[in-house]
């Protein structure tokens, strides 16, 4: 466990109490283990923790006062009382079913129809958290970057290299210079071609894939706008980002590992970095999309010589 985590309130408005699950989840890996215990706590029982006083819910988790308050500093609230608002708001939500609790685990031995349903639900719950969390603010500023770069790089390994190869076709459909990158050698041979105008995005779950990270630095340091898709805002990758997009993910389980829960996340954000450039571009975008479509058609359905 990590013990390099920010402690102080960063600013800004403290996250709606939707997103609070969220947040926890998203930054429960960097805590130490009494700050993980707090927030699985609060994220857990929401009703009960709000109810409790600071002491209380000290006693509740074994630490202390003043981890109970980092806690909640950590977690975006300028202090303990904003954080039991928040959870009272949460339980509000969860009592009217618009923020339902959350399902157990897959098991072994469940039948495939609950496999179905708990997946299903997990899904719709990382969408749901990140949409909550998302920076909109820097989501438009990436979105900007992208839309007028010369050329666009994008970095990814295992799952992440398919949520990359996903954004590189998605923009070149619509006319844009981009290449998704797997190899780390050959990413970072290209990063060094990269210069102002031009715009690098790594996609990394964990914050911390060097093979990720590598690339984005010498983009970075080539004076590209770079961009960083990540779980963890806290990551070594976001040391390299212009503009940094979080995302959730769903629980973890043994047979449910990060790779797979954290590419849903990715995807949405992807995919609303397509619809913004896509708006913005919209005059030489819609032609070339629907180029692209034909010539895809004529490849299915080619005319008789």
């Amino acid at each position: 466990m990590t013990n390099d985590v920010k402690e102080t309130f960063s600013g800004g408005a403290p996250p709606a109490p939707a997103a609070l699950a969220a947040k926890v989840r998203t930054l429960a890996p960097s805590m130490t283990r009494s700050m993980q215990r707090v927030a699985e706590a609060v994220a857990g029982d929401p009703a009960g923790c709000a109810a409790l006083t600071v002491t209380g819910l000290a006693g509740l988790t074994g630490t202390s006062e003043a981890t109970v308050v980092r806690t909640a500093r950590l977690l975006g609230y300028p202090g303990y009382r904003d954080l039991r608002l928040a959870l009272a708001g949460l339980a509000a939500q969860q009592q009217s079913g618009r923020a339902p609790a959350v399902t157990a685990d897959i098991a072994v031995d469940d039948p495939i129809a609950d496999v179905v349903a708990k997946l299903a639900y997990d899904e719709q719950q990382t969408l749901a958290d990140t949409a909550a969390a998302l920076d909109t603010v820097q989501l438009a500023a990436a979105v900007a970057a992208l839309a007028g770069a010369r050329r666009i790089d994008v970095y990814g390994a295992g799952a992440s290299s398919l949520v990359g190869q996903d954004l590189a076709q998605k923009l070149l459909r619509i006319g844009l210079i981009a290449h998704a990158h797997t190899d780390p050698h050959l990413a970072v041979t290209n990063a060094v071609q990269l210069r102002s105008g031009d715009a690098a995005v790594a996609i990394t779950h964990s914050g911390s894939t060097s093979d990720v990270i590598e690339p984005l630095r010498v983009a970075f340091d080539h004076g590209a706008t770079t961009i960083a898709i990540t779980g963890r805002p806290d990551g070594a990758v976001t040391q390299y980002a212009d503009h940094v997009l979080t995302t959730s993910t769903a629980r973890e389980s043994e047979l449910r590992p990060a790779a797979m829960s954290s590419r849903t996340s990715q995807l949405l954000v992807v995919d609303c970095l397509f619809i913004g450039i896509a708006q913005r571009t919209y005059e030489t975008a819609a032609p070339a999309l629907a180029a692209s479509y034909e010539a895809l058609a004529h490849r299915h359905n080619p005319r008789p010589r």
